[in-house]
């Protein structure tokens, strides 16, 4: 179980983490600054096993691997919309971050709700409401079940 942080449709990179702060050396300096210019507070109130829920095109804009990054540093547990920029959508998946395809789910959620993710069933659970999600093809899991993409590869040598 984890908090929801709802965020409304075309959340951009620069939205997620502004261009400004790229110039920190890490992505720990870097995380402090996550969703700034939409919810100030939005570094210090999540907790790890919370989960970002927002309409669709999440993440369009440059092409920026910090974005999902400083969300897996705030110990984001899944990014949940019924649409993603293909970019970002990738980077989340290469850097180990669920980025799950869920319709209906925005529309029910409000922040500060309880939910649960099952990546194997492909659901999401709202206290007795179940939501199908994308169940994501074996590749992938293994890819985020090994912490990323890099070290899946290293798994692999």
């Amino acid at each position: 179980m984890g908090k929801v942080f709802r965020f409304n449709k075309d959340v951009d990179t620069d939205q997620i983490i502004a261009s400004q702060y790229l110039l920190f050396p890490t992505v720990e300096e870097m995380k402090v600054h996550t969703f700034e210019s939409l919810d100030a507070d939005f570094a210090s109130k999540v907790k790890p096993g919370d989960f970002v829920v927002a309409d669709s095109n999440f993440g369009c804009g440059s092409s920026r691997e910090q974005a999902p990054a400083v969300l897996k540093a705030l110990g984001v547990r899944a990014v949940l919309a019924p649409s993603f920029a293909r970019i970002f959508y990738r980077n989340a998946i290469n850097i180990g971050l669920p980025a799950i395809v869920c319709e209906g789910l925005y529309e029910a959620v409000k922040t500060g709700d309880e939910i649960s993710l099952d990546l194997e069933k492909g659901t999401v659970a709202l206290g007795d409401k179940v939501f199908p999600c994308t169940k994501l093809p074996l590749h992938l899991q293994k890819i985020l079940d090994q912490g990323g993409l890099i070290p899946s590869l290293d798994e692999m040598a």
